[in-house]
């Protein structure tokens, strides 16, 4: 054994290595935290078999399921990315996490990578249990699996921008209660269960300009119809991701 064997390496670990560290510990303590869980994976999966199995609401022609299943995906990435991110990194803030780990070797923007990185671990788990229930329930997706990654993932940048900035800006208490809130009210007005067809003609043009019911249309016009990647849809998700993350990056307050 030479000398030196086990001199020590002071310093702090590569990047990588705590942007993985710490994107795993996020999601761990994402699915142990039962509420989360019923937000992000219960509730989506009651629906999805609610609204197939009973005739409650009119989904037009074909199989429910077949409308409803894009509709829930989009709701799965809504949960985790806007409202049980927007939730968790409120509470983080308030009790004095985020300011902690700043102050570590982890860099702000690296925290901020984990926390994405996070989401979208979840969001294959949720993807991939409602893929399976709606496939039970007789789903037949159509489309290009690319096209349905593409707007999942602008989705995503959506929703996290959003919540982010939600987060960042007021008190956890309202945060929990505003993200809540925006949630029931996306669901009921996103398009994701009532088709958009329902509401008033002047509803359905600011209705159709919002991140939920682009990503619900978007993932339908896929899965359902099997149209290549729909552009309209996407620039819009592509617009609230630059809005949603430029403002959180501005705007942001770690404590």
């Amino acid at each position: 054994m030479s000398a030196g064997t086990f001199t020590p390496r002071p310093g702090a670990a590569p990047v990588s290595r705590m942007i993985l560290a710490q994107t795993a510990l996020e999601t761990r303590m994402l699915l142990r935290n039962g509420e989360q869980l019923l937000l992000t994976v219960i509730i989506p999966a009651l629906l999805l078999v609610l609204f197939s199995a009973v005739d409650i609401v009119d989904t037009g022609a074909g199989k429910p399921v077949d409308f409803l299943a894009p509709g829930i995906l989009a709701l799965a990435v809504m949960s985790t990315a806007f409202t049980g991110q927007a939730i968790a990194t409120g509470f983080d803030r308030r009790y004095g996490v985020l300011k902690r780990l700043g102050a570590s070797p982890l860099p702000r923007w690296a925290l901020m990578a984990a926390k994405t990185l996070s989401v979208l671990v979840t969001e294959v788990l949720q993807i991939a249990l409602l893929t399976a229930i709606a496939l039970a329930l007789g789903w037949s997706p159509q489309g290009n699996p690319l096209s349905v990654a593409a707007l999942i993932l602008l989705g995503t940048a959506a929703f996290s921008g959003l919540g982010l900035l939600m987060a960042g800006t007021i008190k956890a208490e309202a945060t929990l209660a505003a993200a809540n809130l925006v949630f029931l009210l996306l669901l009921v007005g996103g398009g994701v269960i009532v088709p958009m067809e329902k509401f008033p003609g002047a509803a359905q043009s600011v209705l159709g300009l919002l991140p939920i019911s682009a990503l619900s249309d978007g993932l339908r016009a896929v899965l359902q119809q099997g149209v290549g990647l729909p552009w309209g849809d996407a620039a819009v998700l592509a617009a609230w991701a630059v809005l949603g993350l430029g403002a959180a990056a501005r705007f942001f307050r770690w404590e």
